[in-house]
């Protein structure tokens, strides 16, 4: 039998996401992950396998936190444009000085990885955002369904829209101090889709 793990799994991929996520996936390196998880290189690949499985996770992670803040964010509001309103202020506005770094951590290693140096990892990251899209997409859906938005519209284009919305947006935020501006532009999105 062998002897349980002296560390907590969820604790360590928490930091690790939040490394990841603040440096970016080449520019992490085993010794950074070491200090950040107070673990062993090591004990790292033993728990879990390597430098990718654990990042592959941290993405994971990322992407299970922003699915539960939507759902969150769908629940506290009547509406389905009212909930994906309070999301994009969630994640442009209210977290902005807290969080790693201002650009979401998916779009973050979209950007970085190659189909050279990374494929299944990129492919990862992909994958998560197509998900994400679908998700914004179903939420679309109802609002027509709802009677929010036109039955004219696309659901899916609304989605692919509203997610280059909030990239482009959360980039934007973190150049500007002008919240005036980002708050004014989150209100043009939702004018542009109805």
């Amino acid at each position: 039998m062998s002897a349980p793990a002296k560390f907590n799994r969820d604790d360590v991929i928490e930091k690790a996401k939040n490394l990841y996520w603040e440096k970016g996936y080449h520019a992490t390196s085993m010794r950074n992950l070491q200090e950040v998880v107070k673990m062993h290189p090591g004990s790292i690949y033993a728990a879990f396998g390597s430098k990718d499985k654990l990042f592959t996770e941290s993405l994971n992670r990322y992407a299970k936190d922003g699915a539960q803040r939507l759902a969150d964010c769908m629940a506290e509001e009547d509406t389905v444009l009212d909930g994906l309103k309070r999301f994009i202020h969630s994640v442009i506005v209210c977290n902005k000085a807290t969080v790693p770094s201002g650009m979401c951590m998916i779009v973050k290693t979209v950007a970085e990885l190659t189909q050279n140096d990374s494929p299944d990892l990129l492919a990862h990251a992909t994958g998560i955002l197509e998900t994400i899209e679908a998700s914004f997409a179903n939420l679309f859906k109802q609002a027509i369904d709802n009677g929010e938005i036109s039955i004219e519209k696309n659901p899916v284009e609304l989605a692919r829209y509203f997610q280059i919305q909030i990239i482009g947006l959360r980039t934007y935020a973190q150049v500007t101090n002008d919240s005036d501006a980002v708050e004014k532009y989150i209100d043009d999105i939702f004018e542009n889709m109805v």
